[in-house]
């Protein structure tokens, strides 16, 4: 009886990876939280308000300090921007409008497509902010565009558009004494790095030109020192150390068992045929 016996199929093997986590943070507790600590820090910062004489006498402080430390002068900035009134308008323009934006997209965009880095994000951001609302108060500092001895052009106020007022004193809505550390650096270079992590592709690190375009025009409209934003990247570098990023989720390969399959059936081996004998009586 004529039998094949057909091969056995190699089991297939799925590719099944783990969802990016196990659910994303409650909205509404998320909105409340960051809009809270928004508050906190918003109505914070005017604690340090009417600490004028002290924030001048820090101003001269890190200004001698920058000198001593031989960094370059933010004058050499100002003056590229100011090589041009559109220029100088632009920067004014990026200064007063894209840092809550920028920081906010980032927030979102990571919520619904990347919530564990989210998380991780949220509690980078708040630490840090955290921090520079303790420093701010218990530092204040004029910023250089209010520093006679920087010999600096306030380009909010000449050129526009400003979010200060024109005297310190009268600003209800901001504290102009709170300029180290930057914020405006800190959460662009936060932003920054956060995508970096948060993304695999190769053109990711272009995100960095965020902070450098960031720490240009801060230093180069006069609103912050050199070292306002190396107090900035000082800080996050503490917090990243203590926060850790969430570890890289790696696919799994399952194998389908036997018992999902069905058992392989066997096929019992052909019969042999019976021996032939010759007429001598042998085998053959």
């Amino acid at each position: 009886m004529d039998s094949r016996t057909e091969p056995a199929e190699q089991e297939p093997e799925i590719a099944s990876g783990r969802p990016d986590t196990p659910a994303r943070p409650p909205l509404a507790r998320e909105l409340l939280l960051v809009v809270g600590l928004f508050l906190v820090y918003k109505f914070g910062r005017q604690l340090a308000n009417g600490h004028t004489a002290e924030a001048f006498r820090n101003a001269h402080h890190v200004w001698d300090a920058e000198r001593f430390l031989r960094l370059p002068g933010e004058a050499s900035v100002q003056d590229l921007l100011l090589s041009g009134d559109s220029l100088v308008h632009v920067a004014n323009t990026y200064y007063a409008t894209v840092h809550f934006p920028a920081t906010l997209l980032f927030l979102v965009w990571l919520y619904v497509r990347r919530p564990r880095h989210y998380v991780w994000a949220r509690r980078i951001l708040a630490a840090l902010t955290a921090a520079a609302l303790a420093l701010h108060l218990a530092f204040p500092l004029a910023p250089p565009r209010l520093l006679d001895a920087a010999h600096l052009v306030d380009t909010a106020q000449k050129y526009g558009p400003s979010v200060y007022a024109a005297e310190p004193a009268t600003d209800s809505m901001a504290n102009q004494f709170a300029a180290m550390p930057s914020l405006h650096f800190g959460w662009a270079l936060m932003v920054a790095v956060g995508l970096i992590v948060a993304t695999s592709s190769r053109w990711r690190w272009l995100w960095l030109l965020h902070p450098l375009l960031t720490l240009l025009v801060i230093v180069g409209t006069a609103n912050h020192y050199w070292l306002d934003a190396l107090a900035a990247a000082a800080l996050l570098g503490v917090a990243l150390a203590v926060i850790r990023p969430p570890r890289p989720v790696r696919s799994r390969i399952v194998r389908r068992s036997a018992s999902a399959t069905g058992p392989t059936p066997t096929v019992p081996p052909a019969p042999s045929a019976a021996p032939v004998l010759s007429a001598s009586g042998t085998d053959r």
